[in-house]
């Protein structure tokens, strides 16, 4: 027999549905009503993600996800350096059909998935590389983050990379007006745990369009196998 429903239980079920669908209302709201230019995070082009992607080794034909892409320009310099399998997931449809519309022709290249990173079926080792740049910042609940790092461990080859970056100690403490983490490299590996292994750190001093500095921190780590 069935376990009983509880009040409580559906009263929190609901809360968080209404937390998920106004996230995504907040960033429909941003990408509809600005140019891709005219928010913080943007970069011309990213070429401390470029590069570490390339320092792993990854082949060109190598399954890679950008958690978060949305319109960033990161997909355009894969694109261009000869990657083929790349795969864009963002919350917000309206940042990927940004990417889509800017790319042309070219977007038919590329995988596009619209979702929750906590949330969304991911196929199982399928990414040689995964990738993300201010996503993982935003989750402030320890069951957000946890259930980000076990989309990791299930759409990560074993022995595939991590490349995540998150504001730094001396970053902003918020970020379009919602609140964020911010971490040293060490304590964003302790998010990951056992199963990475961190292998480079970077800081970033990234320009926004507005003419402010903001900090981040990259890590690039190796899933082990199991």
């Amino acid at each position: 027999m069935a376990e009983p429903v509880h009040c409580g239980h559906l009263h929190r079920e609901g809360i968080k549905q209404a937390v998920r669908m106004q996230s995504k209302e907040h960033w429909e709201g941003i990408y509809s009503t600005r140019p891709a230019t005219g928010v913080s995070w943007f970069q011309e082009h990213a070429r401390q993600s470029v590069q570490l992607i390339q320092d792993t080794g990854a082949a060109s034909d190598a399954g890679i996800i950008d958690v978060g892409g949305g319109a960033s320009t990161l997909v355009d310099d894969l694109l261009d350096e000869g990657y083929s399998s790349l795969t864009v997931l963002d919350l917000s449809e309206s940042a990927l059909m940004t990417a889509r519309m800017r790319l042309g022709v070219r977007a038919g290249d590329v995988n596009w998935l619209a979702g929750d990173i906590t949330r969304i079926e991911l196929p199982e080792h399928a990414y040689a590389v995964w990738h993300d740049r201010a996503v993982f910042h935003f989750h402030t609940t320890r069951e957000e983050r946890e259930a980000y790092v076990r989309a990791v461990l299930h759409a990560v080859k074993p022995g595939g990379y991590v490349i995540v970056a998150t504001f730094a100690e001396d970053g902003p403490e918020k970020c379009s007006g919602l609140p964020v983490m911010r971490y040293s490299p060490h304590g964003l590996h302790a998010e990951f745990g056992v199963p990475f292994t961190l292998l480079k750190q970077e800081r970033e001093e990234h320009h926004t369009p507005f003419g402010t500095v903001q900090m981040f921190i990259y890590c690039l780590c190796r899933r082990e196998p199991n």
